[in-house]
């Protein structure tokens, strides 16, 4: 599918989720990495995101691409994420990547897992 757009409006993929993922492959010395998001089987509410740098672009992910950083994702993974923002936000509790999702029914406390 291979799909580029640089704000895309079927998944928000936010400035500053873009800058901190452009920060961590400057620091590996690794100008093709790209972020890889996905959606697997698994943890308390059925489902759980991750994240992963990945140097290969499959024939049939979909990559979005924002402030010089390629997000991809796998077709599986699409359909639960549609219309959900990759964000990264720094507080107390630390920094992480979040993912508000309006397809998941429930979420987990920690955040990564989710049902639909």
């Amino acid at each position: 599918m291979n799909a580029v757009a640089e704000t895309p409006e079927i998944l928000v993929f936010t400035d500053s989720a873009a800058n901190k993922v452009r920060e961590l492959i400057e620091e590996e010395g690794n100008p093709g990495l790209k972020l890889r998001v996905f959606v697997s089987g698994g943890g308390c509410s059925g489902f759980q995101y991750g994240f992963t740098f990945d140097e290969e672009v499959n024939e049939d992910d979909t990559a979005y691409q924002k402030n010089g950083v390629t997000l991809l994702i796998d077709p599986m993974s699409y359909q639960y994420l549609v219309g959900a923002e990759i964000d990264y936000s720094e507080g107390l509790e630390g920094s992480q990547f979040v993912i508000r999702n309006p397809n998941a029914t429930s979420t987990c406390g920690c955040g990564s897992s989710f049902s639909v």
